[in-house]
């Protein structure tokens, strides 16, 4: 059974699809631009508005991102899907009339759109950034749990029903982005999930949360826990230089499972930045804000209240810049949690940084 949205949202979409169907018209090609390392949501909905770019106007559609899909879950989900993804440095820009972006938008630093290639289409539930007011159509709801359940909402208004495939992919992309609707979830959000579950292939959904791993896994796992240290209500490691960049987040979510730890932060180095990733289980505080003030003008940085990340490109740092670096970004991520001492404790062995 379709769930309905609310009226009032439901007129702001239907408004929002005369507009986009009417930039979809007469075009030949569409480019659909996810993060680098897209997790469930940026895939989900780059199938999305492909499936919406074939039903309004026929238009062919590539969809690229710019690193790895790294971890094992979403590894599952494109088997599943065989979406047919693209890498962005192989890619002719201009062979495309119309580009649109999805859970990221220009500017973020977590896509490889390049700077002078304004996209003209942009799907996200992040906060609105400068430049994506540029754009010629944006749908920007950062009170929603996932951009997937933006898209469902115009797939309902075209009269669209997911398929199968489709169906698993929305599911687990807001399952995953709200942690089973733990997470800032909101009632659209419900919604989606009620409408999507009868529709969805529960096979698969098991199937891709126990996507299986490399042994290279548990020995990164090891190193993060090693290196991992306890500063009073906070837990903070670094990856180092990693191939699997989605591990970051994997390691910081894994953290703030600890009884005692409110905050957590994972650092990492691949595709030539520091990345970081911040969770905290406290929901009246503002993890975008805090990951926006210790990367400030350095990088750039983002996310929601309870989880968000940020990216730093190295440059020509050396090694001993980069350690350092890595450092600051750690001490400055203490202190804007009221933490003084920050020596830490070990949480695992006897490694010591």
């Amino acid at each position: 059974m379709t769930m309905e949205p609310t009226t009032k949202q439901q007129s702001k979409t239907r408004l929002k699809l005369y507009r986009l169907a009417d930039l979809f018209r007469g075009r030949k090609n569409l480019l659909i631009v996810m993060q680098d390392n897209p997790d469930p949501d940026s895939i989900a909905a780059a199938m999305a508005v492909r499936r919406l770019a074939h039903g309004l106007g026929e238009i062919p559609c590539t969809i690229a991102h710019g690193g790895t899909v790294g971890r094992a879950e979403n590894r599952a989900l494109v088997a599943y899907l065989n979406p047919n993804l693209r890498a962005l440095s192989e890619i002719d820009l201009n062979k495309f009339d119309l580009i649109a972006m999805v859970d990221t938008q220009p500017g973020t630093g977590n896509n490889s759109l390049p700077p002078d290639s304004l996209p003209h289409i942009v799907f996200d539930h992040h906060r609105l950034r400068k430049l994506t007011r540029s754009c010629e159509f944006t749908d920007i709801r950062s009170h929603y749990g996932a951009t997937a359940t933006i898209l469902l909402e115009y797939l309902n208004e075209v009269g669209i029903v997911p398929d199968m495939p489709l169906a698993t992919a929305l599911i687990y992309a807001i399952r995953s982005d709200t942690q089973d609707l733990g997470r800032e979830a909101i009632a659209a959000d419900i919604r989606a999930f009620d409408q999507l579950y009868p529709l969805a292939n529960k096979r698969m959904l098991s199937e891709i949360q126990k996507g299986s791993v490399p042994r290279s896994y548990f020995q990164m796992l090891s190193n993060a826990l090693q290196k991992a240290r306890y500063y009073e209500f906070a837990i903070a490691t670094d990856l180092g230089p990693i191939d699997n960049p989605d591990m970051i987040a994997e390691v910081a979510d894994l953290l703030l499972r600890e009884e005692n730890t409110w905050w957590t932060l994972c650092t990492g180095r691949a595709q030539g930045k520091l990345l970081l990733s911040i969770r905290t289980c406290l929901e009246d505080k503002d993890a975008a804000r805090i990951a926006r003030r210790i990367v400030a003008r350095r990088g750039t940085g983002g996310g929601h209240l309870t989880y968000a990340g940020g990216q730093i490109p190295l440059l020509d740092r050396n090694d001993n810049q980069i350690l350092q670096l890595e450092r600051d970004i750690r001490q400055k991520f203490l202190r804007t949690l009221g933490i003084k001492d920050l020596r830490g404790q070990p949480i695992a062995g006897n490694h010591e940084q």
